[in-house]
Order: structure tokens, then sequence, then C-alpha cells
């Protein structure tokens, strides 16, 4: 079993704060858009995307990571963490949500 860096990272953002958030990443970090979709703004982050996600009933910033394992289920018997599948749809992927000892989310996936 094999669990290594996935390809996103989320900020999940309360909406009153998420277009401040955006326009900060993009004007004052510098990051070009990868793709904007209608609660979302991805930016080039290296090999990564960074998803700037707008949360309608949110009051805080929450930080999500992708983690990529050939055996998800395996992967997630190995860090022993609990099962969170009720945060997101996981359309077409196979894999499951779950979060680290801080409370970060994870999504262990299959690439």
């Amino acid at each position: 079993m094999n669990i290594r860096p996935g390809k996103n990272i989320a900020i999940k953002v309360p909406l009153h704060k998420w277009a401040e958030t955006v326009a900060y990443y993009r004007d004052k970090v510098g990051l070009p858009i990868a793709k904007e979709l209608k609660e979302s703004t991805g930016f080039v982050f290296g090999d990564m995307t960074l998803w700037i996600d707008r949360v309608e009933r949110q009051s805080q910033v929450d930080v999500w990571l992708e983690l990529f394992s050939d055996d998800p289920d395996a992967a997630m018997a190995h860090l022993a963490s609990p099962q969170r599948d009720e945060l997101e749809p996981l359309d077409g992927v196979t894999g499951h949500w779950t979060s680290d000892p801080a409370g970060v989310v994870l999504l262990v996936r299959n690439e």
C-alpha cells in the first residue's frame, strides 16, 4: 500500500470571505487561475491545484487535502482514521473522506 500527495488542496471559505480570499490569491499572491466554477476557483499551485471553495453555511476556514493510494481501503485501515464519507459526494471517485487527528479533512482516493 502506497500513500502519496494528490493533485488538489481545497480551502473551504465562508461565503462572506470568499471573494476577498479569491482576490488575495489572484492579485496579491499572483497565482494564475486554472479553472473557475460557480462555487469554486482553482489556482495553479506548483503541480497541484489550490481550490478556494465558497461554503454558504460555514463560519470558519477549513483546509482539505487529497491523498492518492492504489488501495484506498487499505490506506484507511493503515491511517486508522474515521470514515467521513458524508462530507461531500464522491461521484465517480474510488476512495473515502477522513480526517487527521487535528481535524484536517483528507480525501484518500485512487488516482
